[in-house]
């Protein structure tokens, strides 16, 4: 009996966004807050940035935001809530990625550690200071929080268009998918 081995399927390679977090840490006084948490970026591209990073493997993105947080300002954060979840693929020049932003309170002075050279209190309203990659839209988002309104995630069929790649899928699921974000 001659068995046929079918070919083998050549294996589809996809390319996917990376998954990050972000953290808004309000340094709390009493039950005041002084002002949010910047790192300098010790690594490129350079500049001002909420404290974040990679989400390991086996990793939740909760876990991965208190680490990001310790590892970059030696502040240990009580995590509050989620603000968001950005995904433009501009927003960050290196690659693709996609960050959930959580917002957080701590007590005490950051230090800049692990990859952040130093670490500052900032007033998030302040726009003088030049933001990595799109937190100033993050920290816009977080102010209207503060006042009561919704960070708006409204997409339209043009940007879609404007947004897909030669490989992206245009499935009734995949749209469908689209309008629920």
């Amino acid at each position: 009996m001659v068995s046929k081995v079918k070919p083998a399927m050549p294996r589809t390679k996809y390319r996917n966004p990376f998954p990050t977090v972000d953290i808004i840490i309000e340094i709390m006084d009493g039950r005041r807050s002084r002002g949010v948490v910047l790192i300098e970026r010790k690594n490129p591209p350079p500049g001002w940035a909420l404290p974040g990073g990679f989400v390991d493997y086996g990793e939740t993105l909760e876990a991965a935001a208190v680490r990001e947080a310790r590892e970059e300002t030696s502040l240990d954060v009580e995590l509050i809530r989620q603000l968001g979840a950005y995904s433009d693929p501009s927003r960050d020049p290196r690659f693709h990625t996609i960050s959930t932003v959580f917002l957080a309170r701590a007590t005490g002075r950051p230090r800049g550690a692990d990859d952040a050279k130093s670490a500052i209190i900032f007033d998030p309203r302040d726009r003088t200071r030049p933001l990595a990659f799109d937190h100033r839209r993050i920290l816009d988002d977080y102010l209207a929080s503060k006042k009561g309104f919704s960070p708006c995630l409204k997409m339209t069929t043009a940007d879609r268009r404007r947004t897909m790649t030669p490989t992206s899928s245009s499935s009734p699921a995949s749209t469908a998918r689209s309008k629920r974000t």
